[in-house]
């Protein structure tokens, strides 16, 4: 009997032990129709509160108890999966989801996205549909990834018309934009009126600007991370599009199929080619011109189970040349971005991912004017060389583990200027170049502690050198030179570094609320130094160096989530605060010169918060959100304004974006824009004199005054001309108008002089210049 007591408990000691062996189900989800990875595909265990989420190249991984599951996947715009898996040893499954028909996607897409928003730790994250982008008014017809953005909430414009943005009071400079990997440093054509991001070349696009995770470092406000779709694996797809001003053609498909892929997309303006025929030969203005054109090309090779090469690249310039022969005068400003990625994914094991990335990126910017025989040229820019290892680790369902580092060098070409006059020649003082070594290493995890709390804790160690060939000067009040230091080729002028912690919590109240908090510390280490007073040519990227110091910030962040009526809305309320470092502006009437651009810096700090909140309505024929920002933004220098606080540029009280989608038919789609601002920040005249008969202004204070607010109403509808006999052959008409009422939004104020000082009828008047009345636009899309 005893025997038989010892026997039965061993077996069931087996028989559990057995019963609690995990194994591990892993794969990728897929696009079913061109094979393209899902990013962020959710995958749920039925009747267990366990799930997962695939990563940036469609890779997921989850361990459990040996058994029988139910597991849906789901993903934004496609048709959630049921899958039955018998887990009895580690398996690999690869999933593959359809997406919605065209005619019920308004309807059901958005519930495949149920909680996930409340479920998460991560706060402030906005995940972007193309679909949505393409739905929206856009000026001129042409579809713009940054303009949607700008229309959340905590984003605003950098002005009328502008595709750069400002994040919860942070300068351009502090959003970390890259393409595949790749960062972009300037992401504006026609002079900031268009982004480089062709719609038709982007797969997906994520904005982070609340709890930066630890994956991300180098700049204080926000991550913007896109990337270019891969090519379809199964078929050949032609894109085209013919507007206003512009005209886009992409193609892509197999080379192999199931194997490898290719996408090839570019855009170009016409602007030139339109307005020429109106412009006589006899003109001065004739052989002027201004146009942008962009290449996207992307190939992907599966080579195993286990391994994948993406190899893609850009290529992006603008050109603008005036000429005025009567005055023998002619100005040429090209300015573009260039980047290279290739990136290497290899499975090491069913819980072990790893993504190794080589990128190339550069940005420069000329500037020549010539009259006569007098010649001047600027120039400014920066290149980079960067290798990345990113690994994601799967060690049980409750943890999510991601580790890595990077090294990144940098070549600056700062804000050179030369020039020439007969045979006498002007050459810069400052160094043609400045070199920079930029590491890091991290890891985070998100953590399901229970039911209620999940933590995203991370940790960061980053470090900048600024390397030589360089030589510092050490000058006089006058600016003379008094002695100087020279560093060779590769040796360290200068060296920074730290911790960047980041934490975010999440709790859950119930299945459809959570409050969310968060603390980060940013460093960042290149800047971007603006002169409010000039345009374009001295807007440079400077490094830290002995003289510049990085940048530094904090973040705090609050958040109330909660989704109402079955999901059918999201909502969310989040506070703010962040402190910032080191903060870099030109002095006080700054004009660029031969000098080293650095000692013409002056160095402050900088304060923003405010609240957030976004309404946004997911399902039905009518969606679309609200999103209202309060928020203060101040700057401090000592050399600036007296050393008395004053608004920050980037300050906005108030900022409301209002944006609807509505199904009409199967042929019509409409959609709207409403957007308010307060007025921009600016510094205006507040007294005139004379001196000698020349009329002199007297500035106020740093930004002590308002334009008037801003805002206006765009109107778009999309025509589709017989859907259901769309098969192969798919095209629609998008009718658009750029702000409908006709509003004149101030884009700069001046003063104007009438009558003479002489006759004592002299007056001074503020004059505002407005850009864009009412624009419609019309684009035809074609798709087969």
């Amino acid at each position: 009997m005893k025997h038989a007591i010892l026997t039965g408990a061993f077996v069931f000691l087996l028989l559990c032990a057995f019963g609690q062996r995990k194994f591990t189900l892993h794969g990728y989800i897929r696009d079913s129709a061109s094979g393209e990875a899902l990013i962020g595909a959710n995958l749920s265990i039925l009747k267990k509160n366990e799930s997962t989420v695939s990563n940036q190249y469609g890779f997921y991984s989850i361990t459990l108890d040996s058994g029988k599951y139910d597991i849906v996947c789901t993903y934004v715009g496609y048709q959630p999966q049921v899958i039955s898996v018998d887990l009895i040893s580690n398996t690999q499954s690869n999933i593959l989801l359809g997406s919605y028909s065209a005619n019920i996607e308004n309807v059901t897409v958005t519930a495949t996205k149920k909680e996930s928003n409340i479920k998460g730790a991560q706060m402030g994250k906005l995940d972007l549909s193309m679909n949505t982008v393409k739905a929206l008014p856009a000026i001129l017809g042409e579809t713009d990834i940054l303009k949607t953005i700008q229309l959340m909430p905590g984003v605003r414009n950098a002005g009328e018309g502008n595709s750069g943005f400002y994040v919860r009071g942070g300068g351009p400079d502090q959003n970390l934009i890259m393409l595949d990997d790749a960062v972009v440093y300037n992401t504006g054509h026609l002079f900031g009126f268009f982004s480089v991001f062709n719609s038709d070349a982007i797969k997906s696009l994520s904005l982070i600007k609340g709890g930066m995770p630890a994956q991300y470092g180098g700049r204080l406000a926000s991550v913007v991370d896109v990337s270019m779709k891969e090519g379809n694996l199964n078929k050949m797809e032609v894109d085209a599009g013919i507007g206003l001003i512009a005209s886009r053609f992409s193609i892509q498909g197999p080379i192999k199929k199931q194997k490898s892929s290719f996408m090839v997309s570019a855009r170009r303006t016409y602007l030139d080619v339109l307005i020429k025929p109106f412009i006589s030969k006899n003109s001065s203005f004739y052989g002027s011109g201004y146009y942008f054109y962009d290449l996207n090309a992307k190939m992907n090779f599966i080579f195993s189970p286990k391994d994948r090469l993406y190899v893609s690249g850009y290529f992006g310039r603008d050109v603008f040349n005036y000429e005025n022969r009567k005055r023998s005068f002619n100005i040429n400003v090209p300015w573009g971005n260039a980047t290279a990625t290739l990136r290497w994914n290899h499975v090491f094991s069913r819980k072990m991912f790893a993504n190794t990335t080589v990128v190339y990126s550069d940005y420069k910017f000329d500037f020549a004017g010539e009259q006569n025989d007098f010649l001047v040229k600027l120039s400014s820019g920066i290149k980079d060389v960067n290798i990345k290892l990113d690994v994601d680790y799967y060690p049980t369902p409750a943890h999510k583990i991601k580790f890595g580092g990077l090294s990144t060098f940098h070549t600056f070409l700062p804000n050179v200027a030369s020039g020439s006059q007969d045979t006498v020649t002007f050459t810069p003082n400052n160094a043609v170049k400045k070199f920079a070594n930029e590491a890091a290493i991290y890891i985070q995890d998100e953590w399901d502690i229970n039911r209620k709390f999940r933590v995203n804790a991370g940790l960061r160690y980053s470090r900048f050198m600024q390397l030589g060939r360089y030589t510092s000067y050490t000058r006089d009040d006058n600016g003379n030179k008094l002695d100087s230091t020279v560093y060779g080729r590769g040796e360290v002028v200068k060296s920074y570094g730290g911790f960047e912690p980041r934490l975010t919590l999440r709790y859950a109240i119930d299945d459809v609320s959570s409050i969310k908090a968060g603390i980060t510390r940013n460093l960042q280490y290149i800047h971007l130094v603006s002169n409010s007073g000039t345009t374009l040519p001295t807007d440079i990227w400077v490094p830290s160096t002995y003289r510049v110091k990085p940048q530094m910030g904090w973040q705090y962040a609050l958040g109330y989530f909660r989704n109402l009526n079955n999901n059918m809305f999201e909502t969310s309320l989040e506070v703010y605060y962040k402190n910032m470092q080191n903060q870099v502006e030109y002095k006080e009437g700054y004009t660029p010169n031969f000098n080293d651009v650095e000692e013409s810096f002056v160095f402050g700090k900088g304060w923003a918060y405010g609240a957030e909140l976004f309404v946004h309505k997911l399902q039905g024929r009518l969606t679309g959100w609200i999103g209202y920002t309060l928020s203060w933004t101040w700057r401090k220098f000592p050399d600036l304004n007296s050393g008395k606080t004053y608004p920050g540029k980037y300050d906005r009280r108030h900022d409301l974006s209002v944006v609807a989608m509505y199904e009409l038919s199967k042929k019509w789609k409409l959609s709207s824009v409403f957007v308010f601002g307060t007025g921009n920040a600016i510094s205006l005249p507040e007294r005139f004199y004379f001196i000698e008969g020349t009329l002199t202004q007297e500035y106020s204070r740093i930004n002590a005054y308002r334009m008037e607010p801003y805002h206006r109403l765009d109107l778009s509808a999309t025509y589709t001309p017989h859907p259901e006999k769309q098969k192969k052959f798919k095209t629609n008409w998008v009718f658009s108008i750029y702000n409908a009422y006709s509003r004149l939004n101030p884009y700069f104020y001046y003063f104007d002089q009438e009558g003479n000082l002489t006759n004592g009828n002299l007056t001074v008047t503020a004059k505002k210049v407005a850009l864009f009345p009412i624009i419609p636009a019309v684009t035809w899309n074609v798709k087969f």
